[in-house]
């Protein structure tokens, strides 16, 4: 993402509109250009990089564009690394302390070195030269530090990054943000809950599978002191969002003015049709192996009963529950199946207390008997669901014996 100094945006009315590019032969030819001088510069310093690219900026009025551009290229798909055969904090500490006991001068200094040189030689059983010695003793500044991997994105791909950023910067003055998420896949609805719940935004959620959710996020201006982590966090939803298929996104802005210095109240929307590209990665097919394992002796077994991933949203007060499975007989019968399995206090709290308040009786809970559910302050006997024991896997047919007894 772009930090605030980067970010553009104009006023149309009360509505904020973040700069966005054209994927055009201009935009496509700067991107290609700043690409290709990353792609040159490994191996080399990032401040020999920097230097570059301030050249590169020269006196055009799009220097922030580049720079733009630059800090994504620099942040999203670089590596800098100290590189040094020995600690810098280290060789500090020896030539500073032996030449304390002389008279600076450029003599002195490759004296000193050399002796640095030769008493790390004789302790370390290796030959370290004092040219080492020199490289060595500030190498982990960040100026120093060595570009040793470049991930080469496509110029149309850096212009789609540089895009989304700009309007995920719009979050990080939020007030407030309602999204209606409408009817989609129920696994992406379930990719969108996984992020949320990754970077732990304070979500009110509505609805319902059948005609959607409504999603309502406080924003890091809404908290008693604006915190600027949690405005990162709620950017960082955007890209997740993206992978919904219907969905609109309205927030409320309070945004200070560079020139007043007042607090200026205004709004932002957008919808699945915004042409944004994400550069998330889709959902993983399951959870966990212990989720994996189990499929793959579902479809061994001998049954008529069929397994469905993640098709069914429980809707429950404030929040929402997806079952790991419904299991499906040609009869009609359904029932919904949920594999608990792991172990930190309050992700039981809260699984069990989301079936507590679905009111259903038609879920499985496959309990792993490693869990301790008395110190997680768990009465697995208070819940209104089935409940399987089971040890390190989950075998088709202790669900199946409960299925058919």
């Amino acid at each position: 993402m772009l930090p605030t100094d980067l970010l553009m945006h104009r006023w149309s009315g009360d509505t904020v509109v973040p700069k966005r590019l054209a994927i055009d032969d201009t935009n496509l030819a700067i991107a290609q250009n700043l690409i290709e001088l990353f792609q040159a510069h490994q191996g080399k310093s990032r401040g020999e990089l920097n230097q570059q690219l301030q050249e590169l900026e020269g006196e055009d009025t799009d220097y922030r564009l580049k720079r733009g551009l630059a800090h994504l290229l620099s942040n999203s798909f670089s590596e800098f690394e100290t590189v040094s055969p020995l600690e810098p904090p280290m060789l500090r500490d020896r030539v500073f302390a032996l030449s304390a006991q002389s008279i600076p001068s450029n003599a002195q200094t490759t004296v000193t070195l050399e002796k640095v040189a030769a008493n790390l030689t004789q302790e370390l059983g290796h030959e370290v030269l004092a040219e080492q010695v020199r490289k060595g003793l500030y190498a982990d500044l960040k100026e120093n530090q060595l570009l040793t991997q470049f991930e080469t994105p496509t110029s149309e791909a850096l212009l789609h990054r540089y895009n989304l950023s700009q309007v995920q910067g719009v979050f990080y003055r939020a007030s407030q943000v309602c999204i209606n998420a409408h009817r989609n896949d129920p696994g992406e609805y379930k990719l969108l809950f996984r992020y949320m719940k990754l970077f732990q935004l304070m979500t009110y959620i509505e609805g319902d599978a059948d005609t959607g959710f409504t999603l309502t996020i406080d924003g890091p201006t809404s908290l008693f002191n604006a915190s600027t982590r949690y405005g990162l966090a709620m950017a960082k939803l955007l890209p997740a969002l993206l992978h919904v298929t219907k969905w609109d996104l309205e927030s409320e802005l309070q945004i200070k003015d560079s020139y007043s210095g007042d607090r200026r109240k205004g709004k932002f929307t957008i919808d699945a049709e915004c042409g944004l590209v994400t550069h998330y990665p889709p959902g993983k097919p399951y959870d966990s192996m212990l989720e994996q394992s189990f499929v793959e002796k579902w479809n061994k077994a001998k049954t008529e009963w069929k397994l469905e991933r993640e098709v069914d949203l429980v809707p429950i007060p404030g929040s929402v529950m997806i079952p790991d499975f419904r299991v499906v007989h040609p009869d009609g019968r359904t029932l919904l199946l949920e594999i608990v399995g792991y172990w930190r206090p309050e992700y039981l709290k809260k699984k069990f207390a989301q079936v507590m308040k679905s009111d259903r009786d038609d879920i499985i809970l496959a309990v792993s008997e490693r869990l301790n559910l008395a110190k997680a302050g768990v009465d697995f006997n208070k819940t209104p669901a089935q409940v399987i024991w089971f040890k390190d896997k989950l075998l088709p047919k202790q669900v199946l014996d409960l299925l058919e007894p």
